[in-house]
């Protein structure tokens, strides 16, 4: 019966461990602007501020938008935040990151991909994505604002690629 005592000992500090998931981290941003977060405090000269941090247990239900909390809730019981006025909700679409490739997007990622795999130069492509695929051309001609690349190939043939004002592929007349 010695080895109930410890049992319990460990019992109770696998337990307490699920409540210290807490912590604390120490933002740190310099004369420039450069921000970083650490747990071991900041370099002299530099402005520090505590935030909090909590890092949930796997499994558990963490509501991370705000107003979030009201839809979890039961149906019938009203909480102090859904008798509060609620502001305005825009309904305008923000598109964050989106890649502009100075064609006009004409090509999706999808279709850019799927013409780089098969050889292929469509309307929409640019420039450097024709010289990644085809390598260097044999023969620039410029002509009227366009630009032709010239391809010699095997067996006396060629092909060119014609490039627009803005140094993209230009669609078949």
């Amino acid at each position: 019966m010695q080895h109930k005592p410890a049992f319990l000992l460990g019992f109770a500090l696998l337990c307490s461990s699920t409540l210290l998931q807490a912590s604390s981290v120490l933002r740190c941003e310099d004369a420039t602007g450069n921000i970083t977060f650490t747990t071991l405090g900041c370099p002299s000269g530099q402005d520090m501020q505590r935030q909090e941090a909590y890092n949930p247990p796997p499994g558990s239900v963490t509501p991370l938008l705000p107003g979030a909390l009201e839809q979890t809730e039961r149906p019938g019981r009203k909480s102090a935040q859904s008798t509060q006025a609620k502001p305005a909700q825009s309904s305008e679409v923000v598109i964050v990151g989106q890649r502009d490739d100075g064609c006009g997007n004409r090509l999706s990622p999808e279709q850019r991909r799927r013409a780089l795999i098969n050889q292929q130069t469509p309307p929409g492509m640019t420039r450097k994505d024709v010289e990644s695929l085809l390598g260097r051309p044999d023969k620039i001609v410029s002509r009227n604002g366009e630009t032709r690349y010239v391809y010699q190939e095997k067996k006396g043939r060629s092909s060119q690629v014609t490039f627009d004002e803005h140094d993209c592929v230009k669609g078949k007349r």
